[in-house]
């Protein structure tokens, strides 16, 4: 078989076997078309040789490094799925190493910027109130911003503080809501969200009480960010960055980060250790008469 036809059965088994999302599904679909793309159609399995020169061309062409570690992780999969079917002796991409990644620090808010941002919402409009629940919901959990909008409401518990939350692969995770949440979401479910007349039964929704989009989540917060006079691009994915770091600094356990984040691998959620690190350091020398 050509390697293009090995394309679907490969995703077929990838999504079977871990439940990637359709999204992570499409990465790797557009990685094999690069590469087959690059090497021409052939029954033959490309050499060692053959994929450096893929990566070197990729790289050239401005792929970052984070992308090409991307696919290679990706290709190394595909190739050691074709060679469990039986049709290859070896895996081309075994002893090819992904490029060393540099690990940028997250734009974070402090928490006086996050007291301010959740603030800014009026409470005595339906969206007033919707955004100040969307905020808190954010900084309370860390959800990512598609988990939020996707929300429904057989998810949420208010009476126990609790919302149960789908991340990705599909795999789900319980996060506590603090007090500020849960108020905020019910004065929006009670007060709000009725008024908007909703066709489904997700927890926010826009004005015409259809579900809301990643964009509009997106601009809604960096509206209320610039109201309140907060500098820089001001994204969802900041609350999610504050939320992290702001619990390891106040003490929490790093592996109970990483649950409550929804991180398969420790060392995502590690990141978030040299963050405070970093703002400990500059705390010290802001504030220390000696530093």
């Amino acid at each position: 078989m050509r390697l293009s036809e090995w394309i679907d059965p490969f995703l077929d088994a990838v999504w079977s076997e871990r439940g990637l999302a359709s999204a992570s599904l499409e990465a790797y679909r557009r990685d094999i078309a690069h590469l087959v793309n690059s090497l021409g159609e052939t029954n033959h399995a490309p050499t060692r040789a053959d994929l450096l020169r893929h990566f070197s061309t990729r790289i050239k062409n401005g792929d970052s490094v984070a992308s090409v570690t991307r696919q290679v992780s990706c290709l190394r999969q595909f190739f050691a799925w074709i060679q469990r079917q039986g049709y290859l002796p070896d895996n081309p991409m075994l002893d090819l190493h992904a490029p060393a990644r540099m690990h940028r620090l997250p734009n974070l808010l402090s928490e006086r910027e996050v007291r301010a941002l959740l603030a800014q919402p009026e409470p005595d409009t339906a969206l007033g109130l919707r955004d100040r629940a969307i905020l808190e919901s954010l900084y309370a959990t860390g959800m990512r911003v598609s988990e939020l909008v996707e929300l429904p409401l057989s998810r949420l518990n208010l009476i126990r503080g609790q919302v149960r939350v789908v991340g990705k692969g599909g795999r789900e995770r319980l996060i506590p809501l603090g007090e500020p949440a849960v108020l905020a979401i019910e004065a929006w479910l009670q007060r709000g969200r009725p008024g908007l007349n909703p066709s489904g039964d997700r927890v926010f929704v826009s004005r015409r009480g259809l579900p809301l989009s990643r964009q509009a989540v997106w601009q809604r917060i960096r509206g209320h960010a610039r109201a309140c006079g907060i500098a820089g691009d001001i994204h969802p994915h900041r609350l999610r960055h504050s939320f992290a770091t702001h619990l390891l600094d106040h003490g929490a356990d790093l592996r109970v980060v990483q649950m409550l984040l929804g991180h398969a691998d420790l060392g995502t959620t590690q990141i978030y250790t040299h963050v405070s690190r970093s703002r400990l350091k500059s705390l010290y020398s802001r504030h220390h008469p000696r530093g």
